[in-house]
């Protein structure tokens, strides 16, 4: 089914892009921003959510300004049928920010991925180890990074503003 975004959709998308307010109340300073009540913004929020237009609401953390120097692309060798399951158990751990699978390439039999973020590459590598024991998962590799990129995700409705 689709659904079509009005003027204030869009407005309150593109504010909900912006930094969160930190406050007691975000949601209510940003409904005040669009002039709206806090209960018509949390409706559309719950809509969006629904409707399958929106499907979750992140902090991003700036993991470097926080003391996490060191993280690793862990790739995996994970059968296919027990995707599901490890995926739920490696993300559980707190110093996993991210898990998928995708298909595997010729000369590259790895076929699933965590991000592991830790103070130092050490400590990287004893999280690494203890997924493999949790997981029985004994086949992987850590590629670690180097340089940290800029990071911008996707921004909707910027004209609005």
């Amino acid at each position: 089914m689709l659904y079509l975004l009005d003027a204030l959709d869009k407005k309150i998308i593109a504010a909900m892009q912006e930094e969160f307010p930190l406050t007691e109340e975000p949601y209510r300073v940003l409904a005040d921003t669009l002039q709206i009540s806090e209960d018509e913004l949390m409706e559309r929020l719950q809509n969006y959510k629904q409707n399958g237009q929106m499907r979750k609401l992140g902090a991003v953390l700036k993991h470097r300004e926080v003391g996490y120097a060191a993280n690793a692309l862990c790739a995996w060798v994970v059968p296919v049928e027990q995707q599901d399951d490890i995926g739920k158990m490696m993300i559980d751990h707190p110093a996993v920010t991210h898990c998928y699978g995708r298909q595997v390439s010729e000369g590259w039999p790895y076929n699933f991925y965590t991000m592991i973020h830790a103070h130092t590459r050490e400590t990287c590598c004893s999280i690494a180890a203890e997924l493999s024991q949790n997981a029985q998962i004994p086949e992987y590799t850590m590629l670690f990074s180097t340089k940290e990129w800029k990071k911008t995700s996707m921004r909707y409705f910027q004209e609005t503003k």
